[in-house]
């Protein structure tokens, strides 16, 4: 990086050390901290989180959340969880109130259920029927495949396996490989029908929501809640919450001492920690927290020592309700790898080639997971698996990419940003041959930059762009490039390959040093370490200073650049409320005026939400110098910059256009938006600042990166590589993290992820040779 330097317009672009002519400029921002203080007073290192499950704790920019962690890095679930997964109604009065007062949001953290549920509950909808389909020729994927005994074996599998006392190939069964599915006809050029899009599910039945209303108020609890507990629990909530009050745990948002005082009010002294139902209801929520972190599943002992954390005083009986009750399910994958090597001719028990006793591996960790991830993860790795045992073989020419993708069914593509046209080209080649081919990327910012011939995800998986489906659902398609694969949640990947029909060739396509998906999984990642299909990493590097930055923070340097054109400029700071202000004064004048590049085309980068120069703080900041209003349509006014979560993992920028009764108007990349009344609340936050998380797979002219001292916890390599990466033309970089920044990206990498996929992946293929 640049040694200490100045604002864009310096003399300079880096080796001054004062502040330029800008340090005494914009007075109207010059009390950016009490601002910051007032817009988020009394929020605690822990966050609500978000509508696709429970809370995920967000630190505040170096404090560490409180209550048991199950793996993962809090920071990263903060920015996934708010990344269009909108939380729970705020406490309002009574228990939970005065239980999780710390969590209170009053934004778009929180709300009622949204059409994100409902766009995820169509999606799986769509997957089922698919399934049916298999079924119907015979060829059912067996998903759940390891689950077979009664809930006694399962309970006896943790039991067993744990102590070593019985083999564990006596509890699990590997799953059966799916028979291929015929290759699909030539597809119609309709459209697909628009049952097959998703839809909102119809809102609960008022009579339903007055009963659960009249619960959640005797236990104290605020019956703004009533609708959400109506579309999660259906028309009986209200007698399920009296039956068992930590039901509660399974409305998004709540957290467990929320649900122990609504419980301690409804039950009275029957209420205690070792209550079998606050058990039960503890895992799931465990688990669900667990997946905004990016697990799909959790080792045992990290579950018990997360349940000893909640107070239960027999962690083990209640894992094992938990399992007996179907509430979680049991894995343990790698075990036929480990029977088949025992078998192998010639192997002598517990001697090496020597002859001398060779020091047996530990087994593999028994896991627990929640249904709908594991059936995602069994299912991706089935239909990568099939696409993968279809490659056709044939010899293209070309450069190296084309290559491998006419001869293999799944091929991996590893660069940056300048990478892309390789893939595109590779579309294009298919094209030139014949075959009908698209590509596929994350947002619509990203779709802008590659042309109209792209799609988004979203818009490939819900119909409204890109080929039409066939009377089986698959795609009419020969060729799929699909860039900004790190941003595959792995629900996403399960229904986009169990709708590519046998025969297309998949090409995956990112970059795997930035931040990974929003939603739970690392599809990407496990991809790549499974090792069944090639690999070819782009040879084009990013030009310019950014992306010799960039570069070496990505083997963990963080260098200094030359920069003549001030494409890097390092703004020193001595604590947040100059950070915010440094920061307004860049957006608002100093990149404009130097280097031309208008103010909405520059985009600003934090580290969290929370904290004194989170993107609360900055946006407040920036609504006051940019356009100042009163809020008048639920905080928003007509110009301002927003952040919009149409669904989770999902996050489109665009600006207030106007509001009628219909709900607010946004203009957006994409087109014309118009946010529903009841979700502006929910799913809108101002966007002149944004996360990392939120800015994944989107670039812009101009980037300030805001990395203040208190950050120091916060901050790992993937956040610092996605967030300098995402600027064009210009990345300042408002530092006042000193050292703690350089050892961030030379020692410390994203928080790992533990998911099923790369062994099942492995298991499918070696049984099928």
């Amino acid at each position: 990086m640049p040694s200490r330097g100045t604002d864009p317009d310096a003399p300079a672009a880096a080796g001054s050390s004062e502040g330029g002519p800008e340090a005494a400029e914009a007075p109207e921002a010059t009390q950016p901290a009490e601002a910051a203080e007032a817009a988020g007073a009394g929020e605690a290192a822990a966050e609500t989180a978000a509508a696709a499950g429970p809370e995920a704790a967000e630190p505040q920019a170096g404090a560490s959340g409180s209550g048991p962690q199950t793996g993962g890095s809090d920071s990263e679930a903060s920015e996934a969880s708010e990344d269009g997964r909108p939380a729970a109604g705020e406490a309002g009065s009574g228990a939970i109130r005065e239980a999780g007062a710390e969590d209170e949001e009053t934004g778009p953290e929180a709300g009622a259920p949204s059409e994100a549920e409902a766009e995820l509950a169509a999606q799986r909808e769509l997957r089922a029927r698919i399934e049916e389909r298999k079924a119907a020729k015979g060829g059912p994927v067996d998903s759940g495949g390891k689950l077979s005994g009664t809930a006694a074996e399962l309970l006896a599998a943790v039991r067993a396996v744990e102590s070593g006392e019985k083999s564990t190939t006596e509890f699990f069964d590997s799953p059966a490989f799916p028979p291929r599915r015929p290759s699909p006809a030539a597809a119609p050029s309709a459209r697909p029908r628009a049952a097959e899009a998703p839809r909102t599910p119809p809102s609960p039945d008022p009579l339903t929501v007055r009963g659960a209303a009249a619960v959640l108020a005797e236990g104290g609890a605020p019956e703004a809640l009533a609708g959400q507990v109506a579309g999660v629990l259906g028309e009986r909530s209200a007698q399920l919450l009296r039956e068992d009050p930590w039901r509660l745990l399974s409305v998004p948002g709540v957290r467990p001492e929320q649900a122990d005082a609504f419980a301690r009010a409804l039950l009275g002294a029957e209420c205690g920690p070792g209550d079998r139902r606050r058990a039960v209801a503890l895992v799931s929520w465990l688990l669900e927290r667990a997946a905004l972190q990016g697990h799909t599943a959790l080792e045992t002992a990290a579950v018990r020592d997360a349940l000893a954390g909640q107070s239960v005083p027999a962690p083990e009986e209640a894992l094992q309700q938990a399992v007996a009750e179907g509430a979680v399910l049991v894995f343990q994958d790698g075990l036929e790898e480990e029977a088949g090597a025992a078998e192998e001719p010639g192997a002598s028990e517990g001697a090496g080639a020597s002859g001398e006793a060779e020091p047996e591996e530990p087994p593999a960790p028994v896991l627990l997971g929640l249904d709908r991830y594991a059936l995602a993860e069994e299912s991706l790795a089935d239909g990568l698996a099939r696409l993968i045992r279809t490659g056709h073989g044939e010899v293209w020419e070309g450069p190296e990419l084309v290559r491998a993708v006419g001869a293999h069914g799944v091929v991996l593509h590893t660069g940056g940003e300048a990478a892309r046209a390789e893939a595109v080209a590779v579309a294009q080649a298919a094209r030139e041959r014949g075959l009908r081919a698209a590509v596929a990327v994350h947002s619509e910012n990203g779709r802008r930059r590659l042309g109209s011939e792209a799609v988004t995800m979203a818009g490939l998986l819900s119909g409204e762009q890109g080929p039409a489906r066939d009377d089986e659902g698959a795609f009419a398609l020969d060729v799929l490039a699909v860039l900004d694969t790190p941003q595959l949640d792995v629900e996403t990947a399960a229904m986009l390959v169990e709708s590519l029909p046998d025969g297309c060739r998949l090409l995956l396509s990112g970059d795997p040093a930035v931040l990974g998906s929003a939603g739970a999984g690392r599809v990407f990642q496990d991809v790549l370490t499974a090792e069944v299909c090639p690999k070819i990493a782009s040879r084009t590097p990013d030009p310019g200073p950014i992306g010799e930055l960039v570069s070496g923070i990505g083997v963990g340097e963080l260098n200094e650049v030359a920069a003549p054109g001030r494409e890097v400029v390092i703004v020193p700071v001595h604590d947040a409320g100059e950070a915010v202000h440094r920061t307004v004064q860049l957006v608002a004048d100093s990149v404009p005026r130097a280097l031309g590049v208008p103010t909405e085309d520059t985009q600003v980068i934090a580290v969290a939400h929370g904290g004194a120069a989170g993107t609360r703080a900055l946006n407040a900041a920036l609504k006051q110098r940019l356009n100042p209003g009163p809020g008048r349509f639920g905080g928003f006014d007509p110009g301002d910059r927003v952040a919009y979560a149409p669904a989770p993992g999902r996050t489109v920028l665009g600006t207030v256009v106007s509001a009628d009764a219909e709900g607010l108007r946004l203009e957006c990349e994409s087109g014309r938006v118009t946010v529903p009344r009841e979700r502006v609340g929910t799913a809108l936050r101002h966007g002149w600042a944004v996360t990392a998380h939120q800015a994944s797979a989107m670039r812009w002219a101009a980037v300030v990166a805001v990395v203040p001292g208190d950050a120091g916890a916060a901050l790992n390599r993937a956040w610092a590589y996605t967030a300098f990466s995402r600027g064009e033309r210009h990345l300042s970089v408002v530092h006042g993290a000193d050292k703690a920044l350089a050892e961030a990206v030379a020692s410390r990498s994203a928080p790992a992820r533990t998911t099923r996929l790369r062994g099942l992946l492995v298991q499918l293929l070696a049984a099928a040779e």
